[in-house]
């Protein structure tokens, strides 16, 4: 690992070790990781390569934790990446092709009772063991599934149609976990992505729009009935976190490059607090928001552009920047705190 000056921000970081998974550029086969080590002035921004001697493949999407393993989901390279959360070497390199050996292209990962559960857009989940990490069983979707998100043994699945663009789909596919069979589809609006479920149960889904004339929304479903109890059209997010019954949410309007950062209580449904960062901290292209619930920090990365090393933000709870890295990869998306 190289070091690095220590950012210009005073840092007061409560969780100092921070792995941040960068896309790269599609079909350019650059995705990357970073390392951070904070206390120590440690940066490694190609760490996967340095320990294990190869790339990480082409379009990683998705990173998460769970147990000892970090899960990587790579999506053009179709493959999910597990590494050892202690030493970041790799565990298991997990091939998602269908039965012809068409590539599934996965997209996003979460996890229940001992499984994990992907997305795909060939319009599939697939289920892994988490234990032997096998795939155990494949379940059917709607167009290009994106997020997904778990609520009453159920998977919630965001049906982006986003490879049939301008026909996008705008279903949330619901999945029995017990049968691994979909039981339902809930109309919400075209181009579903981020999905999530509050504490309360509900689970929440942006609707992207066309990115022009049909603007984002949020939608709000009762799990209990499977229905959308409530659609927010004067809201607008394109991308949101959850913890607890708040969620951290952002809009970026790409004709416009305007942006906000807002706060949504779930139990009123109603917005908690306008403009909840530095307003004099710009962004190029706000690309993902992660709440710390350990620590009250907000994460916010920044693409610029898409084609430029992007930056990584961390703001106080009072919204005061307390630190800023730059220049972490391309197109930065999925932060891990290491030492939580």
């Amino acid at each position: 690992m190289k070091n690095k000056p220590r950012p210009e921000q005073p840092l007061t970081p409560s969780s100092s070790k921070i792995l941040i998974l960068s896309e790269g550029l599609y079909n350019m086969n650059n995705s990357t990781l970073t390392y951070a080590d904070l206390a120590t002035n440690i940066f490694d921004y190609n760490v996967f390569n340095t320990l294990n001697h190869r790339g990480l493949g082409d379009t990683a999407n998705d990173m998460k934790r769970y147990g000892n393993k970090i899960y990587i989901v790579v999506d053009i390279s179709s493959v999910i990446e597990v590494i050892d959360a202690h030493t970041l070497l790799s565990v298991a390199q997990i091939s998602l092709h269908n039965a012809s050996g068409t590539a599934r292209q996965p997209r996003h990962i979460v996890f229940h009772d001992s499984s994990a559960y992907i997305s795909c857009f060939d319009g599939s989940v697939v289920e892994i063991d988490t234990t032997s990490l096998q795939v155990t069983r494949t379940a059917t979707a709607g167009r290009n599934p994106d997020h997904l998100t778990v609520a009453n043994n159920k998977l919630y699945v965001s049906n982006s149609g986003g490879l049939d663009y301008p026909y996008y789909d705008a279903t949330v596919s619901v999945i029995d976990i017990i049968s691994m069979t979909e039981i339902s589809q809930i109309p919400v609006g075209i181009n579903p992505g981020c999905i999530a479920t509050s504490e309360q149960g509900d689970v929440y889904v942006v609707s992207r729009g066309d990115y022009g004339l049909n603007d984002y929304s949020l939608h709000k479903i009762d799990t209990e009935i499977d229905t959308v109890i409530r659609s927010f059209y004067d809201i607008n997010p394109l991308n949101f976190d959850i913890s607890g019954n708040t969620i951290y949410m952002y809009n970026y309007n790409y004709s416009t490059s305007k942006y906000w950062v807002k706060t949504f209580d779930c139990l009123t449904d109603h917005i908690l607090q306008e403009n909840i960062i530095d307003p004099s901290v710009t962004f190029t292209t706000p690309y993902s928001i992660h709440y710390d619930a350990s620590s009250g920090e907000l994460f916010i990365t920044d693409a610029r552009s898409y084609v430029l090393f992007g930056d990584l933000y961390c703001f106080l709870p009072d919204g005061t920047l307390n630190y800023k890295l730059s220049e972490i990869g391309l197109n930065p998306s999925s932060i891990i705190f290491l030492d939580n």
